[in-house]
Formats: C-alpha cells, structure tokens, sequence
C-alpha cells in the first residue's frame, strides 16, 4: 500500500522558510514522480512543484520559481521542498502525491494525474 506523510508545515513570518517533508513508502523509490500541491480556502488545488525519477527533471510553478526547490533523498524515501522567502498567499494546506515516473518539466504537472495522496500540511505565512 503506497503511503505518504508530510511534515514540516507551520506558521512563519513572510519572508521566513520552511522545509516540507514527503516520507514515502508501498513502492520501488526508483520509478516515480513526487508533486507537491496546495489548496488554500476558496481555491483549486495546485501544482507547485514535481520531482521525477525518469530523467530527474523538475517543475515548479512560476509562482515559486527561484523560491522554492525540491529535492529527493532515496536513501530516505523522502521528497523534500525548500520554501524561502515565504509571502502571505502561500499560504494553503501543502500535500504531496505520487505517481510513475515522466517527464516532468516538459509535460507538465496536473493534479488529477496522481493516484495516492498524503493527508497535508497547514503552512500558515504571516504579513
């Protein structure tokens, strides 16, 4: 059974960071994409960033370009997001899912392409 537990979220100061946390488990750690989304109240969710194992490509939407960064440790089973200089309208419940492995960069990232989701993290940016 796939699982997926992120950690990290929290309640900072706009301009502070966080680091994100997706421990995952239920599959090889060899062939995947890893995405992180964001919901916030009101809103669709989002794809903000995407890691994927087939050519280690990333995406990330422009909203966070040169903000954030993903990255993975396989030793760990872990994909992680690096979130620096943090704005008041990041803030959302973050989750991150998982499906097979592509292209990442050049197809894209889509929610509803990805199967198994983790239960979120609240990360909360204050003004």
């Amino acid at each position: 059974e796939v699982q997926l537990v992120e950690s990290g979220g929290g309640l900072v100061q706009a301009g502070g960071s966080l680091r994100l946390s997706c421990a995952a488990s239920g599959f090889t750690f060899d062939d995947y994409a890893i995405g992180w989304f964001r919901q916030a109240p009101g809103k669709e969710r989002e794809a903000v960033s995407c890691i994927s194992s087939s050519d280690g490509s990333t995406y990330y939407a422009d909203s966070v370009k040169g903000r954030f960064t993903i990255s993975s440790d396989n030793a760990k089973n872990t994909v992680y997001l690096q979130m620096n200089s943090l704005k008041p309208g990041d803030t959302a419940v973050y989750y991150c899912a998982v499906r097979d492995a592509y292209p990442v960069r050049r197809v894209g990232v889509r929610p509803a392409d990805f199967g198994s989701w983790g239960q979120g993290t609240q990360v909360t940016v204050s003004s």
